[in-house]
């Protein structure tokens, strides 16, 4: 895979406080009801940064730092799609990965207990019949054990017979890419997809902690404040760098992310090897996932307007990133509305309604 040269992201935000009025106040409405501390929009249109502003503070606390828009999030599930999804397509690309591999052949675990047909693809588009999650953290203390308990893991329903969002699929998926490669996720992650697309700021175990929002209290299992590192306690068990979580980038980041996807794949990926993975599948009947992307369906996170083309993919600490080439459209909407003890759901108002007022501000 060669080295190229990232493209750049024409800035137009001159005029985003007056175009992007109701979605800002939705969101600075949100910040004084709660909804989460903090929070930065990017919004990209036809390959121009249209909008990129920062709202609230890192904690409810005055003297909290402000969240700036380069601030860095922890994107937690958001990482399925930008990270794991990525490298499958590049791996696929290169003609290194089938989507019809069966899982067996990486986890002893699915060579019986009706788990021996369980392909990728299935664990890409959420068809598998594994669990959509398990506390596996409470009863493993190392990678290895917490791999080797999600491979174990029985079935609830029948694979292929419909779609079930699954964290466990995806630790098991990023394990079986990192074996295709020999490389780690964040290795492969940096040198394939953040690098080439000038993504500074994405970055499994990042350095500088305290410039990251926190994302909870833990009193639970780690006991302290989870900040600058990963929020999600299975993939915490796992050193951080996990299939289904792990990444940390900003909004800007993002937005250069979905840029590539805009142009079909430009400069990493093939147009053909996009529309395969981000194109709602049509088996198991009624699914709306792709391969490791979301689409709209009703009610949806992303709201009611964006087009049928559309694919994005939340994040359980408030993050999303939603793309859709029929409006030649991103919006990346990172929070850390976890804190300080993950009870906020306002967020899944509040998203749509944002989506919403970009889309018929445009």
């Amino acid at each position: 895979m060669n080295q190229v040269r990232p493209p750049a992201l024409a800035s137009a935000l001159d005029s985003q406080d007056e175009q992007f009025a109701h979605a800002f106040a939705l969101l600075s409405v949100g910040i004084r009801e709660r909804v989460a501390p903090g929070a930065v929009l990017a919004v990209t249109h036809h390959e121009k940064l249209v909008a990129w502003k920062a709202f609230g503070r890192f904690t409810y606390e005055e003297g909290s730092p402000a969240v700036r828009p380069e601030t860095v999030f922890d994107l937690a599930s958001v990482t399925k799609a930008v990270a794991t999804t990525s490298m499958a397509m590049l791996l696929y690309e290169a003609g290194e990965l089938k989507l019809d591999i069966k899982v067996r052949d990486f986890f002893r675990e699915f060579q019986d207990g009706g788990k021996s047909e369980v392909t990728v693809g299935m664990l890409l588009s959420h068809s598998s019949g594994l669990p959509a999650y398990e506390r596996l953290f409470l009863r493993c203390e190392t990678r290895e054990e917490l791999l080797g308990a999600a491979a174990a893991a029985p079935l609830v329903y029948t694979p292929g017979s419909r779609s079930e969002y699954s964290d466990l699929g995806f630790i098991l998926l990023g394990e079986i890419l990192c074996r295709l490669t020999s490389m780690d996720l964040d290795g492969f992650v940096a040198k394939n997809i953040s690098t080439p697309l000038g993504m500074s700021s994405a970055q499994y175990k990042p350095i500088l902690r305290d410039q990251i929002p926190p994302t909870q209290d833990d009193r639970e299992f780690r006991q302290r404040v989870i900040q600058g590192e990963v929020d999600d306690e299975n993939a915490s068990v796992m050193g951080g760098v996990a299939g289904h979580a792990g990444l940390f980038a900003n909004a800007y980041d993002l937005a250069l992310f979905a840029g590539c996807l805009l142009r079909a794949g430009a400069p990493i990926l093939q147009p053909e090897t996009v529309r395969l993975f981000t194109t709602r599948r049509s088996f198991p009947p009624g699914t709306s996932f792709a391969l490791g992307w979301d689409t709209p369906s009703q009610p949806s996170q992303s709201g009611r307007l964006l087009s049928a083309r559309a694919f994005g993919h939340p994040g359980y600490t408030g993050t999303s990133l939603w793309i859709d080439p029929g409006k030649q459209l991103s919006v990346t909407l990172l929070t850390n509305r976890t804190w300080p003890d993950r009870q906020s759901q306002e967020i899944k108002k509040l998203r749509p309604a944002v989506h919403d007022a970009i889309v018929e501000a445009l």
